[in-house]
């Protein structure tokens, strides 16, 4: 049996972020990929929109993370030169009615550290993008929009320059844990076992399945899939 330090299941966007990170940290990296090429499920279905971290709870991993990780994301597209665009987008309140909610909104992001927002009237919004009409609207200067294929694609590139290896076509088909670490059987064409210390499960839609194989069906840590809109 083959071993391995650091197992990644999946090579979307997160599982390539990963991947690159344990990898530039000298960790020995294989990941897994079920499907023939890298971020062709999840990551190939996203609004490909770089969030300013507007509508989190205040305190909560999304906020803190999210107003972090756009800046570290727009510097990363900068310096490889991934296509991105810090275009901005306007929340808007189409009626005085609305208003409260805009505002509510406004006071939530502040508290998350979005420090940017701007408030508009309705002469402003109405300077800025004729076809809209509105009563108000929030101008958020940090959201933006990204090429996630080519964002995936740099990601890869560094891990493998880094020592990364990717395997496609290749499915996590068991898991148990043995020791210290963890002994994984995977399907598709050219079955093999591997043993590994870290596991990092980036499966996507798979990811409950995958953290029920470590862990058991009945473990209060392995998420439960549900439907949500968005």
């Amino acid at each position: 049996m083959d071993s391995v330090d650091c197992v990644v299941v999946g090579a979307g966007a997160v599982g390539l972020a990963a991947a690159r990170a344990l990898a530039m940290a000298g960790r020995e990296v294989v990941i897994l990929e079920r499907e023939r090429a890298i971020g062709t499920a999840t990551s190939a279905r996203n609004s490909e929109v770089i969030h300013a971290g507007l509508y989190y709870p205040p305190g909560s991993l999304k906020a803190r993370l999210c107003v972090r990780g756009r800046e570290l994301l727009y510097a990363y597209c900068a310096a490889r030169h991934v296509a991105h665009r810090r275009c901005g987008k306007l929340v808007v309140a189409c009626t005085p009615q609305e208003v409260p909610a805009l505002q509510a909104l406004q006071a939530r992001a502040q508290a998350n550290g979005v420090d940017d927002l701007q408030w508009l009237e309705a002469a402003a919004v109405q300077a800025l993008e004729p076809a809209l009409a509105a009563h108000a609207a929030l101008r958020s200067p940090s959201t933006g929009i990204v090429d996630s294929h080519g964002l995936m694609q740099a990601l890869w590139a560094d891990a493998e320059a880094a020592g990364a290896t990717l395997v496609l076509r290749t499915p996590l088909a068991q898991a148990h844990r043995d020791g210290d670490g963890l002994v994984l059987r995977t399907g598709g064409a050219d079955p093999m076992s591997l043993r590994c210390r870290t596991l990092v499960n980036a499966a996507g839609l798979q990811a409950c399945q995958v953290a029920a194989m470590v862990l058991g069906t009945d473990s209060p840590w392995v998420p439960r899939p549900h439907y949500a809109k968005g």
